[in-house]
C-alpha cells in the first residue's frame, strides 16, 4: 500500500507540473478576445496532444513489459509456454499495427484509449487461457498473481477516462473470477485469497484513477484560469505599451513609436542598405485656423487629417506619427524617389480633398492644406538618423516658403531657406490687400542734358509693426512662392496709374521677372492694364529681372513679343552679372541694357575701368541705349558723361521717392 500512495503521489504531481506548464507558456492569442472557455479549450487540445504521445510511449512500453514476460512463462510453465509466447508475440504485434494505423489516420485520441484498453484486455486473456492448461497447476496458481498488473496498468499505467478504466479493470476482474471459478482447479481457500487480492487491487486503482482524473480536471481548470489571467495581464500590458506608443489626440503614433521605427529603418540601412524616405508634414496656417475656430475644432481638424493620412499612408507599407503639434511624420520604405515624391502628392491631395474650412487663411486659399518636406537615404547623410529628419524639416522650411500646400525634397546643393521665408510668404500673399506693400520711384537722368526723362519703379514691404523688409529679402521668396505674379500685376497697374495718368513723367520702367514671362496670360493681363489707365504701351518700360534662370524658353520668347506688339519697351537689367548675358543679348532686341552697378564702382582700378568700356562698346555695337545705374559722386557722373553714356539712374542724381513727392518731367 506505501508503494501505491507513493506512486499515486509521483503521477499526481507529474500532471499537475505537465498541465501546470501550459499555462506559463507564453502564447500570442491573435484573438481581439480571449474567455476562460477559450483557454479550456485550448489547453483542452494541448493535452489531448499529450495524451496522444504519452499513449503511444505507454503501449509501447506496455508491450516489451508483455513480450519479456515471455521468459517466465519458460521457467514457470514449459509445457504450454510456446503458445503462450506465440499469443503473446500476435497481440502485441496486432496492438501495435492497430494503434499506429490510428495515429497516422488522426484517429480521435478517445479510438487510442480504447485500442490501448482493448490491448491490454486481448493480452490478459490471450495469455491467460493457454497458461491455465500448463500441468505445473502449483506453479500457475502463483503464476496468476501478476494478472493484476494488467488491472493495474489500465488504471494507472494510461491516463484513462475513469469509465474507460473501470470497464477495462472490471472486465479482467471478471476474466480472473471465470478462469477459476470455472476453468482453472483450485481450492476454496485459494479462491478466497486470490479473489479479495483481485478485489482490492481493482477497487484501490480505480480509485487511484478516480483521484487522478478529478486532480488532472482540476489541474486543468487552474491552469486555464491562469492561462486566462495570463492573456489578461498580457493584454493590459500591451495596451499600455500601445498607449504608451499613441497619441493621446490623434491615434495615430507619437514620437516614441516614430523614434523606434526611425531606428529599426535606419539600422536596415546601414546593414543592408535598405533605402527608407522620411516625410515631415506640416498643417498651413494652423494657428490661424485655431484662432478662428478654436482649439476644440482644431484638435477635430487635426484627428481627421491624420485618420485620413493614416489609410494612406498604411496602404503603402508605411508608418505615420504624430511629430508635435501640427506636424505629422511618415516613415517608408522606398528605394525609388519618384516613389516617395508620388506618395508624398497623394498625402498633399488627400488633405486638399477633405476640403475642411479654413477662411483665416492670409493666402488665397480657403480650406485646410499641407506642406511636405521628403528626405530620403543617401550615401552622404550622416552617421545618426536624426540626420535625415534634419533634412526633411529642411525640406518642409523650403516648401512653407515656397507657398504652402506644396511638396520639396531635400537637395543637399541648395542653401538653406531663408529665415524670413516662413514669415513673410503669408506676408506676400496678403500684402496688397493689407497695404503692407508700396511702390517708390527713382529718377533716370538723360546724361546730355541732365534732365530726367524716365522714372523706376521700386518696390516696397514693410511688416505690419512698420519694420521696412529689404527687396533682396522678399523679392527671391516672392519668386520662389508665386506672389510676385500679382505682386507683379499689381506694381504695373500702380505705376500707370501714380505717374503715367498724372503725366508725373514720360516713361515709367517696372521690374518683371521670368517667372511673370513665363506665367500664362501676362501680356494679356498688361494689355489690359493699358486700357483701363488710358496710356500708350510706349509710355511703358518692363525691365527684365535676373532673380531667376533665365532659359531661353519658347513661352518667355512669345510673351516678350506679345508686349512688344503692345509698343511696351523691352529692357535688360543688370547686364554683366548672374544670369543675363550675352545670349539675352544677341536673342532680344532690347531697347535699353542697363549696365550693373558693380562694373562703375570697379572704375576705381585700370583694369575695372577697360571692362566698363569694353561693355559700353559692345551694347553700342549692338545699337542699344545704355543706362549705368548706382551713380553715387560726381567723379563717376563725370566719367560716364566723357564715356557719352546715354542714360544714369543713382543716388547722386536722385533718390527714390513717392508718388507724390516726385517732380513732373
Amino acid at each position: 500500500m506505501a508503494y501505491f500512495s507513493t506512486y499515486f503521489k509521483w503521477l499526481s504531481a507529474r500532471c499537475f507540473c505537465m498541465i501546470a506548464a501550459y499555462a506559463n507558456v507564453p502564447r500570442d492569442e491573435s484573438t481581439a478576445s480571449f474567455s476562460f472557455a477559450d483557454a479550456l479549450n485550448s489547453l483542452k487540445t494541448e493535452n489531448d496532444a499529450v495524451r496522444r504521445r504519452s499513449s503511444r510511449h505507454g503501449l509501447w512500453i506496455a508491450v516489451a513489459v508483455y513480450v519479456a514476460f515471455a521468459l517466465p512463462d519458460r521457467w514457470l510453465i514449459p509445457d504450454v509456454a510456446p503458445v503462450t509466447i506465440a499469443a503473446r508475440f500476435v497481440i502485441a504485434t496486432i496492438a501495435l499495427l492497430a494503434f499506429e494505423i490510428l495515429r497516422l489516420a488522426k484517429a480521435k485520441t478517445v479510438w487510442l484509449d480504447v485500442t490501448c484498453a482493448a490491448a491490454l484486455l486481448v493480452g490478459y486473456v490471450g495469455w491467460l487461457y493457454p497458461a491455465i492448461a500448463t500441468r505445473d497447476v502449483t506453479a500457475m496458481s502463483y503464476y496468476m498473481i501478476f494478472g493484476a498488473i494488467f488491472m493495474m496498468g489500465a488504471n494507472l499505467f494510461f491516463s484513462f477516462p475513469f469509465r474507460l478504466s473501470v470497464i477495462t479493470s472490471g472486465l479482467v476482474l471478471c476474466a480472473f473470477f471465470i478462469t477459476i471459478e470455472a476453468l482453472f482447479p483450485s481450492s476454496q481457500t485459494y479462491k478466497l485469497a486470490f479473489g479479495l487480492f483481485y478485489i482490492s487491487c481493482f477497487l484501490f486503482t480505480s480509485f487511484v484513477n478516480w483521484r487522478l482524473n478529478v486532480e488532472r480536471r482540476n489541474v486543468l481548470l487552474n491552469a486555464a484560469e491562469a492561462r486566462h489571467q495570463h492573456w489578461e495581464a498580457s493584454e493590459r500590458g500591451r495596451s499600455l505599451l500601445e498607449l504608451s506608443h499613441t497619441d493621446y489626440l490623434t491615434g495615430i503614433g507619437n514620437r516614441r513609436a516614430l523614434d523606434r521605427r526611425l531606428d529599426e529603418c535606419w539600422a536596415a540601412w546601414k546593414d543592408e542598405r535598405r533605402d527608407f524616405s522620411v516625410f515631415l508634414i506640416d498643417v498651413d496656417f494652423f494657428k490661424c485656423f485655431n484662432d478662428r475656430y478654436g482649439h476644440q475644432e482644431g484638435d477635430r481638424c487635426l484627428t481627421v487629417i491624420a485618420n485620413a493620412l493614416k489609410a494612406v499612408v498604411e496602404s503603402s507599407d508605411g508608418m505615420i506619427g504624430r511629430y508635435g503639434g501640427e506636424e505629422f511624420i511618415v516613415v517608408m520604405p522606398a528605394a525609388l524617389p519618384r516613389v516617395a515624391m508620388t506618395l508624398a502628392e497623394k498625402i498633399r491631395m488627400e488633405v486638399e480633398s477633405l476640403a475642411i474650412a479654413h477662411d483665416e487663411r492670409p493666402d488665397d486659399m480657403s480650406i485646410v492644406t499641407v506642406s511636405i518636406g521628403v528626405a530620403l537615404t543617401r550615401e552622404k547623410v550622416g552617421e545618426k538618423v536624426e540626420r535625415i529628419v534634419r533634412e526633411a524639416d529642411l525640406a518642409l522650411y523650403n516648401a512653407k516658403a515656397s507657398g504652402r500646400n506644396c511638396i520639396r525634397s531635400f537637395d543637399p546643393l541648395l542653401p538653406r531657406p531663408d529665415d524670413h521665408a516662413g514669415k513673410l510668404v503669408p506676408l506676400l500673399a496678403a500684402a496688397i490687400d493689407r497695404k503692407l506693400v508700396s511702390l517708390v520711384y527713382q529718377p533716370i537722368f538723360d546724361v546730355t542734358n541732365g534732365k530726367a526723362r524716365a522714372v523706376e519703379a521700386l518696390m516696397r514691404l514693410r511688416m505690419p509693426d512698420g519694420t521696412a523688409v529689404s527687396p533682396k529679402t522678399f523679392i527671391p521668396i516672392a519668386e520662389r512662392s508665386g506672389a510676385i505674379l500679382e505682386l507683379g500685376r499689381w506694381a504695373i497697374e500702380t505705376a500707370c496709374r501714380d505717374i503715367l495718368m498724372t503725366d508725373r513723367m514720360a516713361i515709367v520702367s517696372v521690374n518683371v521677372s521670368p517667372i511673370q514671362l513665363r506665367s500664362t496670360g501676362f501680356a494679356a493681363s498688361v494689355a489690359d492694364i493699358l486700357a483701363r489707365c488710358g496710356v500708350c504701351g510706349s509710355r511703358l518700360a518692363l525691365e527684365v529681372t535676373e532673380g531667376l534662370d533665365m532659359d531661353m524658353q519658347s513661352e518667355v520668347l512669345k510673351c516678350i513679343a506679345d508686349l512688344r506688339a503692345l509698343g511696351v519697351e523691352i529692357w535688360l537689367d543688370d547686364f554683366g552679372c548672374g544670369f543675363a548675358g550675352l545670349s539675352w543679348l544677341r536673342a532680344i532686341e532690347f531697347q535699353t541694357v542697363k549696365v550693373d552697378r558693380t562694373f562703375l564702382h570697379d572704375c576705381s582700378n585700370p583694369r575695372g575701368l577697360t571692362m566698363l568700356q569694353d561693355m559700353i562698346a559692345l551694347i553700342r555695337n549692338r545699337g542699344n541705349t545704355i543706362l549705368v545705374e548706382g551713380v553715387e559722386t560726381a567723379a563717376q557722373f563725370t566719367l560716364l558723361k566723357d564715356l557719352r553714356i546715354d542714360r544714369v539712374q543713382g543716388f547722386h542724381m536722385g533718390m527714390p521717392v513717392s508718388a507724390e513727392l516726385l517732380s513732373a518731367a
